[in-house]
């Protein structure tokens, strides 16, 4: 099943909105380098060779070691989208042509390693904060509107993302043996491969469990889970896309019968399957897709299908606890164009309220090194099939430009350390 060719995406680059004229830009020149000068004042770490839209060449921060990026300012109305819009500002004026660079992603890296000390300077502000949280709030994953969100996102069609994620179809990070070596030559299937069994190995599985999974994807932890275990398998998803790609791929497993994949809303399990539980819950990056709202939902929903002692396993993205406020307070870049609703987690808000359900965190494992790579990976397969014209019809080269600055941003976060991501086992009191 993949989406109709005619509108494929069409949902996601709709949304541009450009500010002022160049005559507008050029009068406000001498106050776009006062917004420069604070930019330069809050680079710590790293440093930004900048080219000016008059010609000038400048040089703001590199008084500390840390990631140089080279940017070419062509308008000043990219500072205008920067200072309306924050991230999602950011990159209109970069779809817009407004600036440019060789590699954004050493840029990305540097705004996420300076969070702290950059302030208010790359977050949006004024009405346009106001709209980006309306618009936020409006997209949020109440039951009427979650499985809506997914679909923008995950509905663009398998064979689109088959193209770029590798064999297990596992979007979301891996695991290398040594992460940072990224010339080692590591296959990518090999490294989601030990993220999945890490996840596994964390749920103290015996044949004859009773195992639920909260967002099954396209099936890649449940056939892994066949190859292992010959336990009774539950996998809930919104997106009608993977749940066809899930029941395929699992069709020839021993025991396939006892593979069941559903559409369901993770508030709705317990509702469907009645008191007695599951001997184990896995979750891979799902939960950012709920929303702060919803967190206790969410974590409500794994207490009640948890049997007394059993445990949970889940990778989740966090996001640091030292910009939480200002990151939930607006809309960025991701839950603008390619997320609607979704949220990263604070850990520690997070962890309070899986305590506070009797769920003991444990065994905490951080992995952000190993997400940039396996994002550097994808984009270096996206960028190979659009090169070899395989990306299927209706993807034109707005949503191409669009996917390509998706990956390098999440690449650049993981890199700059304010977001991470993370195994850790709840077990059930």
């Amino acid at each position: 099943m993949n989406a109709p060719a005619s509108n494929r995406a069409k949902h996601l680059t709709k949304q541009r909105i450009a500010l002022g004229g160049g005559l507008l830009s050029r009068l406000l020149a001498p106050s776009m380098h006062r917004v420069l000068d604070r930019i330069d004042a809050g680079l710590a770490e790293g440093g930004i060779e900048a080219t000016l839209p008059d010609g000038e060449f400048r040089i703001l921060g590199c008084r500390a070691p840390g990631p140089i990026a080279q940017v070419d300012l062509v308008d000043w109305r990219a500072l205008l989208h920067l200072i309306a819009g924050g991230s999602a500002g950011w990159y209109r004026a970069w779809d817009l042509g407004e600036w440019t660079s060789p590699d954004p992603v050493p840029l990305f890296d540097l705004f996420m390693r300076n969070r702290v000390s950059l302030g208010q300077s790359a977050r949006p502000s004024g009405p346009w904060k106001l709209l980006g949280r309306l618009r936020h709030w409006l997209r949020d994953n109440s039951p009427a509107k979650a499985r809506r969100n997914i679909e923008y996102h995950y509905d663009l069609g398998n064979d689109f993302y088959e193209l770029w994620l590798d064999e297990t179809m596992s979007y979301s990070s891996a695991l290398f043996a040594e992460p940072q070596a990224e010339d080692d030559g590591e296959p990518l299937a090999a490294a989601q491969l030990r993220k999945l069994d890490a996840l596994l190995d964390r749920l103290n599985l015996t044949d004859g469990a009773r195992l639920l999974e909260i967002g099954c994807g396209w099936g890649g932890l449940a056939a892994r889970v066949c190859e292992r275990y010959a336990v009774c398998y539950r996998g809930i998803t919104l997106s009608a896309e993977q749940k066809s790609a899930a029941e395929a791929r699992t069709a020839g497993c021993p025991d396939s019968s006892k593979l069941v994949f559903t559409l369901t809303d993770y508030r709705d399990v317990l509702a469907e399957e009645g008191p007695a539980g599951f001997d184990a819950i896995a979750s891979v990056e799902m939960v950012e897709a709920v929303g702060q709202r919803y967190w206790p939902a969410y974590l409500d929903a794994i207490a009640a299908n948890l049997k007394p002692g059993g445990r949970a396993g889940l990778q989740y993205i966090r996001i640091a606890d030292d910009i939480f406020e200002h990151y939930a307070a607006s809309a960025d870049f991701i839950q603008t164009y390619i997320f609607p609703g979704g949220m990263l987690l604070s850990e520690s808000r997070f962890r309070a309220l899986a305590g506070a359900r009797g769920l003991a965190w444990v065994d905490q494992r951080d992995m952000g090194l190993d997400y940039a790579r396996t994002l550097k990976l994808w984009r270096e397969r996206f960028d190979a099939a659009v090169g070899a014209g395989q990306l299927p019809a209706g993807f034109d080269a707005a949503f191409i430009r669009l996917w390509r600055y998706y990956l390098m941003y999440c690449e650049g976060g993981f890199r700059g350390g304010g977001i991470d991501v993370a195994q850790v086992t709840l077990v059930k009191e």
